[in-house]
């Protein structure tokens, strides 16, 4: 018999496995290492009717700019995709490092990147096994639209390992993430459900009182549904995802 587990790195390992192993597994939802080839896959048909193909920044990250809650400095976007929430932040002024599992994804932004002047630095890679020399911090402003919902439980641990390491004093982060619900999507499942059912169901759906639990360590700004936006609007909006603006305390 193999024993394999010695660190808590090989326990996370393992538990990844219970989804990525499973018959019928959705292991490409997966946000980390596992979930590569799923995500490549995703991008790779760039007509497919996807709402967040479009070029279009999340109108939660808009709002937030417009209403002076954000000023410049330096971002970190987590599964950044083709990187529209990313170029539009370096077009507001931001020094913006963006990240993705997917290199087919990191291509097609580093490709509208070039398009549209922007200077935007692109890593190809799991956020949370890059190294502290390729994403350094401190970030004044930490972005996820969709990173959090496709973690596993056991990997909100390096989630928060990492905004704790790279979240400057003062520093915000803007959440977009599933909506529990009957208006809202994603797996209601609670987490030791998930474990046993090995599956993401597609990605995690959380409550207000969730997410609070999850960042308790940081401030509340604002925590609302996303607006929804016509189809002819310049920003990005469907109405089954929370928003949520937190704070990290300025003395920290």
């Amino acid at each position: 018999m193999d024993r394999t587990v010695r660190t808590v790195e090989d326990v996370f390992a393992l538990l990844d496995g219970l989804f990525s192993t499973a018959p019928g597994a959705d292991e490409g939802r997966l946000a980390t290492g596992d979930g590569r080839d799923y995500w490549d896959r995703f991008y790779t048909d760039r007509s497919r009717p996807v709402p967040f193909f479009a070029e279009k920044p999340d109108e939660n990250l808009a709002a937030h700019l417009d209403r002076g809650l954000l000023v410049p400095g330096r971002a970190l976007d987590l599964g950044c995709g083709h990187g529209r929430n990313a170029l539009h932040l370096a077009a507001r002024g931001f020094r913006v490092d963006a990240v993705d599992l997917s290199p087919v994804a990191v291509a097609w932004g580093e490709e509208r990147a070039r398009a549209a002047g922007a200077d935007v630095r692109f890593h190809c890679g799991d956020a949370f096994a890059l190294s502290a020399d390729e994403l350094p911090g401190p970030y004044d402003l930490v972005v996820d639209s969709g990173c959090l919902h496709h973690l596993p439980p056991h990997r909100r641990i390096g989630y928060l390992a990492l905004l704790d390491r790279v979240l400057a004093p003062g520093g915000h982060l803007a959440l977009t993430a599933f909506a529990a619900g009957p208006d809202g999507t994603g797996s209601e499942l609670s987490d030791a459900e998930l474990y046993r059912a090995r599956s993401l169901e597609g990605g995690l759906a959380f409550t207000p009182d969730g997410l609070r639990r999850i960042f308790a360590d940081l401030t509340e700004v604002e925590l609302r549904r996303m607006r929804e936006q016509p189809d002819d609007s310049e920003l990005f909006g469907v109405p089954f995802l929370w928003t949520a603006l937190f704070r990290r305390d300025a003395a920290r």
